[in-house]
């Protein structure tokens, strides 16, 4: 039976699968970028892959793109407030990481101190995955600097357990 699906319940029934929040973040030109994703996952163990997506008419696409280095941010629950902050479009990229604590990676990527964990990548592929591009970068570096819950996505909310 071929019944057209909307994009609306794709997104409420996709949203019933639980996943972590990460923030990922680049460098172009002295000017960082950043972006709030929920697709992250890891790919492979030889050789170490993740990967994330990334919508193609973001800013952040294209400057991901262009950098071929990228940072993750596996977040805790107390940095909800930075997860909203960049998952709103438009806002200002001079100053955007000065409310958080955050240092420079091997790759001069912004890390943040509070993260979980921190991953930092060299683009290895893009693929289509239609409106988004699917980004897989090859494992440069990795830490765990902070501790505590996870925040988590789940049915259009922030959780935690």
């Amino acid at each position: 039976m071929d019944r057209p699906i909307d994009s609306g319940t794709y997104r409420k029934v996709v949203g019933r699968f639980a996943t972590g929040v990460a923030i990922v973040t680049t460098r172009v030109a002295d000017v960082d970028h950043a972006m709030t994703v929920n697709s992250f996952t890891s790919v492979s163990l030889d050789p170490l892959l993740v990967l994330f997506c990334a919508e193609k008419v973001s800013r952040f696409h294209d400057a991901v793109l262009e950098a071929g280095a990228w940072g993750v941010s596996v977040l805790p629950a107390s940095m909800e407030e930075a997860s909203r902050f960049f998952s709103h479009r438009g806002r200002p990229l001079n100053g955007q990481l000065a409310k958080w604590a955050h240092h420079r990676g091997d790759s001069h990527v912004a890390l943040f101190d509070e993260a979980l964990a921190t991953v930092e990548c060299v683009t290895k592929a893009v693929y289509d995955g239609g409106d988004h591009s699917i980004v897989v970068g090859q494992v440069t570096a990795l830490a765990t600097p902070g501790d505590g819950p996870p925040l988590l996505y789940h049915d259009g909310r922030y959780n935690t357990f």
